[in-house]
């Protein structure tokens, strides 16, 4: 018995495609203003921006191959393109920061006096333009949206460091503010990347989603009238978003048609509550011989 439930909602194209052309516009005003500012410091973030779109053009287009239909070749589809398109993404988030350490770290002993005027008025529009991709992507689901949101939230964080620094040495010189600020933000941000990287690379090696979940369902199975055991019950994620449940279930011999087909629906039920989209059953009388089962312990006694 399958169940699929194959969404038509083109929201993470859409809030992707949308970020990616806020911060590609940006980044070009930046480079612009990183010369009229005489500002290393934006013109460092640019460079960081203009990493942070080629990290957005690959979600978004991975995001749209993710969107189509199985075929021969996958025949689950294409949604595991998107846990694909986050772990470049975090990969990039990861080597952009580590150049912003290597560029912050030196100017603790040799900072830099750039025009703190200018620097405030392209941080607050830095803050704006990249505060609305934010908003625009933070309501997605799937882990490739999520890194995404870590990309933006890092630039967002980066201009209030920007801009609190330039209102800083607008009424005194302490330029040292700007690497100190850099370094910590960058070193919050890589916290999170590492770790989101980490959940990513997990489900892409479809490991559990929620392993709490797991025991809810097993334990469910195994208290339904009529259920002697069950084995080879697997529970992992196409995308984060997408989840994908199959078990094997032992049932009494005496047990009609009728009354299995009402446990697969009782378990459809208990998949549905924990928003798991795809579904596959596999029942089996006690006196019928499993080769899945052999050498393997039952999930539940």
């Amino acid at each position: 018995m399958h169940d699929h439930n194959h969404a038509n909602d083109d929201g993470p194209i859409s809030r992707i495609r949308t970020a990616f052309f806020l911060n590609f516009a940006f980044t070009i005003v930046e480079i612009i203003g990183g010369f009229y500012t005489n500002s290393i410091a934006i013109l460092t973030d640019a460079l960081h921006d203009f990493g942070d779109s080629i990290a957005l053009g690959l979600s978004w287009y991975f995001e749209k191959v993710a969107k189509r239909k199985e075929t021969e070749s996958f025949s689950f589809g294409y949604r595991r393109f998107s846990l694909l398109a986050a772990i470049i993404s975090g990969l990039v988030l990861i080597a952009g920061s580590g150049f912003m350490l290597t560029e912050a770290i030196p100017r603790l002993w040799n900072p830099v006096q750039p025009d703190a005027h200018g620097m405030m008025f392209f941080a607050i529009g830095g803050i704006v333009v990249n505060g609305l991709a934010v908003l625009r992507v933070r309501k997605g689901k799937t882990m490739n949206e999520r890194m995404i949101a870590w990309h933006l939230l890092e630039d967002v964080l980066g201009w209030v460091a920007v801009l609190i620094v330039s209102l800083v040495l607008m009424v005194k010189d302490i330029p040292i503010l700007d690497p100190i600020l850099s370094i910590l933000i960058t070193g919050f941000i890589l916290y999170n990347g590492f770790h989101n990287i980490r959940k990513t690379a997990k489900l892409f090696l479809q490991g559990t989603p929620d392993p709490q979940a797991l025991g809810k369902i097993r334990e469910a199975i195994i208290k339904l009238p009529g259920v002697k055991s069950s084995h080879q019950t697997h529970f992992w994620s196409l995308d984060g978003e997408n989840h994908v449940l199959s078990t094997h279930i032992i049932v009494a011999n005496e047990l009609s048609r009728n009354e299995v087909a009402t446990i697969k629906v009782k378990v459809r039920k208990l998949a549905e509550e924990l928003e798991i989209g795809h579904v596959t059953i596999e029942t089996e009388y006690e006196d019928e011989n499993c080769e899945l089962e052999k050498g393997e312990p039952p999930d539940i006694h």
